[in-house]
């Protein structure tokens, strides 16, 4: 374990970025995002950032490849940007969690190297939450906000910050940073978790074997009425990994994007012979039955949510995975 005081993170800072690109949560509450650090940049005093880390692993835009095309020759370029160290600082407890998850998804064959790459370069330090936000419920899906994961577990208390390396990347920054001296592992306080609103959801309604019931459920159609199929959630969610792929001709051939999609949209895995789920119903019922039932059936009972609550604050309707789980978990128990 080793500690620094909070006033010389400026210090920390730049000795990190100084053979490495660091990222950290900045910005207004509202907008908050993780952010290339540069000299002054301070870290936000919002619990969370509008939108996930995800962004450093997988872009809301990215140009996969490009092709040449010279009369009947294509010729296939590179375009992916060359791997880079870089270490995300300021991570919460949910968004680790979120980043296992896409690991599952992203890792698993055929491997994306895209990912992969970003993933084998990133340092990920996280930091334990002190004062959570009533719409949080990570500690519903067994997330503990006081003890994160990541390659460097942090804590901040009483003016210093505390830093413990769990993998062989985090105790090579840690080693890396000279202004570090040794400490130990601060108490916590817990109890402000144990009064948040959302702390005993019941998820005992899902998982796999539940899977028929929860689809023809008749509770969908009042759910769904009222949503706008704004594609929010999904954008702001730090698990959500659906995207588009697109083509499009320049003056010397074809760029090829991958971008973030939504399964909330009516154009969503769009073909020749139509949308496979037409109606909003069935596009909002599929988000959510992946979260809750799809995803744990295949993953050990892992749920696709880590609780982080930001499709709460977010959706404009107030439709969100909390209300679904309550519905459908309410109805299984009548």
């Amino acid at each position: 374990m080793k500690k620094l005081p909070v006033s010389q993170l400026q210090a920390l800072f730049a000795a990190i970025a100084a053979d490495r690109k660091l990222y950290i949560p900045a910005g207004e509450a509202k907008t908050a995002a993780f952010t290339l650090w540069r000299e002054g940049l301070e870290l936000t005093a919002a619990l969370n950032t509008n939108r996930s880390g995800k962004d450093l692993f997988f872009p809301q835009v990215e140009n996969l490849v490009d092709f040449k095309v010279t009369g009947k020759q294509i010729e296939v370029i590179e375009s992916r940007d060359p791997a880079e160290p870089f270490v995300i600082f300021g991570v919460r407890a949910c968004d680790c969690r979120s980043f296992d998850i896409l690991d599952k998804v992203f890792l698993c064959d055929p491997v994306d190297s895209y990912y992969e790459t970003r993933r084998k370069h990133a340092t990920v330090v996280t930091l334990a939450c002190t004062e959570p936000e009533e719409t949080c419920f990570c500690t519903a899906l067994g997330i503990d906000p006081t003890d994160p994961a990541g390659d460097v577990s942090g804590w901040m208390a009483d003016g210093w910050l505390y830093l413990r390396a769990n993998t062989e990347k985090g105790e090579a920054l840690l080693a890396s940073l000279p202004m570090l001296k040794d400490g130990e592992k601060p108490e916590q306080d817990k109890s402000v978790f144990d009064r948040l609103p959302l702390k005993e959801l019941d998820w005992s309604a899902f998982g796999g074997e539940h899977m028929m019931e929860r689809f023809h459920s008749p509770e969908w159609a009042s759910l769904a009425e009222s949503c706008l199929g704004c594609g929010t959630c999904t954008f702001v969610c730090p698990t959500c990994q659906c995207y588009d792929v697109k083509d499009f001709k320049t003056s010397g051939g074809v760029k090829r994007f991958r971008c973030w999609d939504s399964c909330m949209y009516s154009d969503f895995t769009l073909m020749s012979a139509g949308q496979p789920r037409p109606t909003q119903l069935e596009r909002f019922r599929q988000r959510f039955m992946h979260k809750l039932v799809y995803y744990p059936s295949s993953h050990e009972g892992e749920f696709g949510c880590v609780g982080c609550g930001r499709c709460l604050q977010k959706c404009p309707i107030s439709m969100n995975i909390v209300k679904v789980a309550r519905t459908l978990g309410e109805e299984a128990k009548a």
